[in-house]
């Protein structure tokens, strides 16, 4: 039998379904790849007992010929995605060993399509960070290492970065992340896996962890466009108890994958070239730019203006949202409590106990400029350069359809890296904020090798609502990048 932890998500149902090896077998060696994984640090909490339960369900539902679209895959969950019966951490110590008495919608319908669910993955605290440095589980280990420096362990990016590594360690067969930022198409690029972050409201936020709720968006981290277009499939959906939710029919995704860009014009935004960006992120990009022509596309030059006050707005608007949303931890009902002389004292010592120096710093950050008097000034002043940075787009789209760009400004870097100052962490969000500004959908695709031998990834962003023509795009830089290279397995 072929390894079933190397098969694509695609293979897998297809071997599912043809009785090839049954949802136990394949769920049994992904367990194996978990456990011989585990100096990864991927997985916060593991539940291969219920797995096994839910593999043998699926065994007998494809013996009779029935089961959804995700029956019988071994997949992961991103710990800030809520769990009926299983922790749930969002990566900080505040929340205890809280066990949710529910499911989060996205969860639940993947669960309807059969899938398998192996465990909850590590993540930075509250999903902030772009390196997954900040869980208060450790960080996470890049499967990836640079050529001739094994002694050398990297980031895998964040916040998503246990999902991200899981996937390309080959330990799940794909799995869900959240993107607030860039923290799913980051850690793909930083990890040579594909990541979708959907349009604003595809996919239900209710049940997820809070971070900045304006900016939240659930999406897969995959090994292929296609595997990308099926889980996401099964992810999205309207959802009555989340407001903020799209009441649209879903398109046919992984149809769309297979669709012809002969004619489709592509963007290249003259403000995506920045100072000090290495050269061979730029190669890629003109190399990117040959390979969508070479496939049909017409390349057009397009102009986003307000791109360079993305950034300061993007860390304004988000930690604002978090100060807000994380107010309800606040130790009186579940999770870490420390008890002072008074109410206010023990709110102030759970939360310093509770909360990492990322997130706290955050949330200061929040309370700031929400504050009396700074209110108009950082806060509102944000909110209309998020309003222009949509403008840039719509404009945009009056030109061409979708815009290429690369993913990230570098590979992915050393774990403990020194950072003086956390801005310099902010820059890796520089090519991928702008989609979660103004709420559309943005893709990373592997497409190189670096000269360290490290994956990097090009984006390709797309219209609200229109996926279909990201995922052909996408699907176009794959097959004409050809990029298959993995991780040297050194972590057994």
């Amino acid at each position: 039998m072929t390894d079933l932890t190397a098969l694509t998500l695609e293979a897998a149902l297809a071997g599912l379904k043809a009785k090839n090896f049954s949802s136990v077998e394949i769920t049994k060696a992904h367990i194996d790849a978990c456990m011989e994984g585990a100096d990864l640090n991927a997985f916060i909490t593991t539940d291969f007992e219920n797995a096994l339960v839910a593999a043998k369900a699926s065994d007998a539902k494809l013996a009779k010929g029935e089961g959804g679209a995700l029956e019988g895959a071994p997949l992961g969950i991103k710990d800030l995605f809520c769990t009926e019966g299983v922790k749930t951490t969002a990566g900080s110590k505040i929340l205890g060993a809280f066990k949710p008495q529910y499911e989060c919608t996205v969860t639940a319908n993947m669960k309807q399509d059969g899938m398998v669910m192996l465990g909850k993955l590590n993540l930075d605290e509250f999903a902030m960070g772009s390196s997954n440095e900040t869980s208060a589980f450790g960080s996470v280990v890049n499967p990836w290492k640079p050529e001739g420096k094994n002694d050398e362990e990297l980031v895998p990016g964040g916040s998503s970065g246990g999902s991200a590594s899981a996937v390309a360690a080959n330990m799940c067969l794909g799995a869900t992340a959240t993107d607030t930022g860039g923290s799913i198409r980051q850690p793909a690029s930083f990890t040579g896996t594909v990541g979708i972050k959907p349009t604003y409201g595809r996919c239900s936020r209710w049940g997820i962890v809070a971070f900045a709720s304006s900016l939240d968006q659930a999406g897969p981290i995959t090994r292929t466009v296609k595997d990308s277009a099926i889980m996401l499939q099964s992810m999205a959906g309207y959802d009555p108890k989340d407001s903020t939710s799209i009441n649209k029919e879903l398109p046919d995704f992984s149809v769309a994958c297979d669709r012809s860009i002969k004619g489709l014009r592509i963007g290249i935004p003259k403000e995506y070239t920045i100072d000090g960006m290495p050269g061979e992120i730029d190669d890629l990009w003109q190399q990117g730019i040959e390979w969508l022509k070479d496939a049909g596309a017409e390349i057009v030059p397009v102009s986003l203006p307000h791109t360079k006050y993305a950034l300061p707005a993007y860390y304004i608007v988000a930690p604002a949202e978090c100060s807000s949303n994380l107010a309800r931890y606040d130790g009186m009902r579940y999770g870490v409590r420390v008890d002072g002389e008074d109410l206010n004292d023990t709110y102030e010592m759970t939360r310093a106990a509770g909360f990492g120096k990322e997130v706290r710093r955050r949330i200061m950050i929040g309370t700031y400029v929400l504050s009396a008097g700074y209110y108009d000034a950082y806060y509102l002043q944000a909110q209309k350069v998020r309003s222009r940075i949509a403008e840039d787009f719509t404009n945009a789209w009056e030109t061409c359809d979708a815009l290429l760009t690369p993913t990230c400004p570098s590979a992915a870097f050393p774990i403990g890296r020194p950072v003086n100052d956390p801005v310099q962490m902010y820059l890796n969000d520089i090519f991928t904020v702008t989609a979660n500004l103004a709420g559309l959908p943005g893709i990373s695709v592997p497409a190189a090798l670096d000269k360290d031998g490290l994956p990097l990834g090009l984006q390709i962003i797309g219209r609200a609502l229109d996926e279909e023509t990201v995922f052909a795009a996408g699907a176009a830089l794959e097959k004409a990048a050809g990029f298959t290279a993995k991780p040297k397995k050194w972590w057994v």
